[in-house]
């Protein structure tokens, strides 16, 4: 049975996206302003998701914070995609020593619990930023991808085109670009999505344990690390509805990510 594109999903992705980048149009409220006099507020007409325990209007944050978010996602799934074409490119192009080393320090690597390795990077690169928190997720997360793509290379190869632009002189990186980047597009684009999946969620993480963005820096994770004050005063929309807001949107990525997954499995079934 074919699995229906998951419309909804990208429906909700576009508008979580597109209301992210465009928030400055439609805010009414300084999402950094604190309103002590209005600390802790319930949704009500002014402040129609409450207020947060500084006063900071929830809706502008989410909106803000998302932009953050999202922008933290995007970034370390380029740097991890930039690293697993590169490493599983070059393992499956280079001789059988080489992809050898190559493959076992990759698993070395793997081997070690991700939330770990970032813990351990970010804590070494010092106070997190919005940029250092990208790179960190990024370097922590290209490895499942650089298998894939390594096996995508070893098929491809030995393709006739690639093999015609290797005797016409061909280096390594113009066969990368030109020839074998195109064909491993459809194979890795579902790891793509769900490495940005991944990037949100393991920044919201580190926010939830002091090791993510300072408070003063709105995301949806730093907004989620004042749970614990939020709870204490009951103020439960200041965590129910950023953590909405960034389940949704890695829910959303997650469908998208297996339909593409299925998709690429189905036309490798009927080759």
């Amino acid at each position: 049975m074919k699995k229906k594109f998951p419309v909804f999903s990208l429906l909700i992705l576009m508008i979580i996206v597109i209301g992210c980048f465009g928030c400055g149009l439609f805010l009414t409220k300084d999402p950094r302003y604190m309103d002590l006099a209005h600390f802790d507020t319930a949704p009500n007409k002014e402040f129609l998701f409450g207020t947060d325990s500084m006063g900071r209007d929830i809706f502008s944050m989410i909106w803000y914070g998302g932009r953050i978010s999202l922008l933290i996602g995007f970034l370390a799934t380029l740097l991890s995609t930039f690293l697993a074409v590169l490493v599983g490119s070059a393992a499956g192009y280079a001789p059988a020593w080489a992809d050898g080393i190559l493959m076992r320090a990759t698993e070395l690597i793997l081997s070690v619990p991700s939330l770990l390795l970032t813990i351990f990077l970010q804590a070494a690169a010092g106070k997190a930023n919005r940029y250092s928190l990208a790179v960190v997720i990024g370097l922590t997360s290209w490895m499942g991808m650089a298998k894939v793509v390594r096996t995508e290379i070893l098929q491809l190869k030995n393709t006739e085109y690639v093999l015609a632009a290797k005797c016409l002189g061909g280096g390594f990186f113009h066969l990368l670009w030109r020839h074998l980047v195109p064909g491993l597009v459809p194979s890795i684009l579902f790891m793509v999505v769900m490495n940005v999946k991944n990037a949100m969620a393991a920044e919201a993480t580190l926010s939830f344990m002091g090791l993510g963005l300072p408070v003063e820096e709105i995301s949806w994770g730093s907004m989620l690390s004042l749970s614990e004050n939020a709870f204490l005063t009951h103020a439960w929309w200041s965590v129910l509805i950023p953590g909405l807001f960034l389940v949704g949107t890695i829910f959303c990525l997650t469908n998208l990510g297996n339909y593409m997954r299925k998709s690429i499995n189905k036309r490798h079934s009927n080759l």
